[in-house]
């Protein structure tokens, strides 16, 4: 029996296929942070199939997004990554763990493409990827040629593909959770102590050498005790957690603020005077005075007592001093209300 050409031809190309397709799982797998992964991935993708444009679209939702969102100096991925909601996700792909293939009414996809594309598309491919068994994106191409990615062609080398980013990302995130855990703290995401008192010395001999104001918050909530009382530990988390967005929300690309211990928090604040850290700790309190939280079906408010030591008072001989200083003139803030 004569098997025709056109079968032998077809067989022929699923094996190069399928063979860029090994090479890209191989060069993809032992890497274990979110920028080379991604940038690695779409080069390779790009490259072995020449195809117009390859991004990746990210469930805002997802376990992953806040690591990637984090990302901000890859120019590849800001252009090649896009975020949307979870709502908007499934909409279009109806929660399909297939992958999916069109090359008609193709406005319908445009929330998947990243912000400011100017893409040509003919033809899009649209594979999820999970993690932990949960959707959160898709790893995308799409070419000017309406029939690269036509309804009906076979998927099952796309939907491989797919399945082995999505396990890739698995390690990936895993070894990313386990660095972001060493200097973080993992409620609030804010920096923890340890990170927070090595860079406080490096500000610390910066400030010295050049003769640069620095001064250091110390802060923590008021009644801290009472709202865990009253409201559940729950809501203490949130309090917590809100008090950390408020801090970063008001805070210079310069500033650093770090979770101390419980309740307390440091703000480190470089070529900042005394005058300026009162003004940026007013916002702060005012900004918490006019956000109310709600719990058990009542409402409550963050409040913070702090205190502020600048690098140039008198004594200030170390890093520790200064923070000890700060911490001291909390203490009696708290004492005098």
């Amino acid at each position: 029996m004569t098997i025709p050409h056109s079968v032998l031809e077809r067989l022929k190309n699923n094996e190069i296929t399928a063979r860029k397709f090994h090479e890209i799982e191989i060069s993809i797998l032992t890497i274990l942070n979110f920028q080379d992964f991604i940038e690695k991935l779409l080069f390779e993708i790009s490259s072995k199939f020449s195809v117009s444009y390859t991004w990746l679209s990210i469930i805002d939702e997802s376990g992953i997004s806040k690591y990637l969102q984090n990302i901000q100096d890859s120019t590849l991925l800001r252009r090649s990554t896009t975020f949307l909601s979870k709502e908007q996700f499934s909409k279009i792909t109806q929660n399909r763990l297939k992958p999916i293939l069109a090359n008609k009414n193709l406005n319908g996809f445009r929330s998947l493409f990243p912000e400011a594309s100017e893409y040509e598309i003919g033809s899009i491919a649209i594979a999820p990827i999970t993690l932990d068994g949960q959707i959160v994106g898709s790893f995308n191409q799409a070419d000017k040629n309406i029939s690269r990615f036509e309804p009906g062609i076979d998927t099952s080398l796309l939907e491989q593909l797919a399945l082995k980013v999505s396990l890739c990302l698995s390690n990936v995130t895993a070894h990313e959770q386990l660095k972001f855990l060493a200097f973080h703290d993992p409620l609030t995401g804010l920096l923890n102590r340890r990170v927070m008192e090595r860079i406080l010395e490096r500000e610390f001999q910066r400030s010295k050498r050049y003769h640069i104001d620095l001064t250091v918050l110390f802060l923590d909530l008021d009644d801290f005790k009472s709202i865990n009382d009253t409201f559940g530990h729950d809501n203490g988390d949130m309090a917590l957690c809100h008090t950390a967005d408020c801090l970063k929300s008001l805070k210079r690309d310069s500033d650093i603020v770090a979770r101390f211990a419980g309740d307390e928090f440091v703000v480190i604040l470089p070529s900042t005077n005394k005058s300026q850290a009162e003004n940026y700790i007013n916002r702060i309190k005012q900004k918490l005075a006019s956000s109310a939280l709600a719990a058990n079906n009542t409402t409550f408010h963050v409040k913070l007592s702090h205190g502020l030591a600048s690098v140039f008072e008198k004594g200030m001989d170390s890093s520790a001093i200064l923070l000890k200083t700060a911490d001291k003139r909390l203490y009696i803030a708290k004492q005098n209300k």
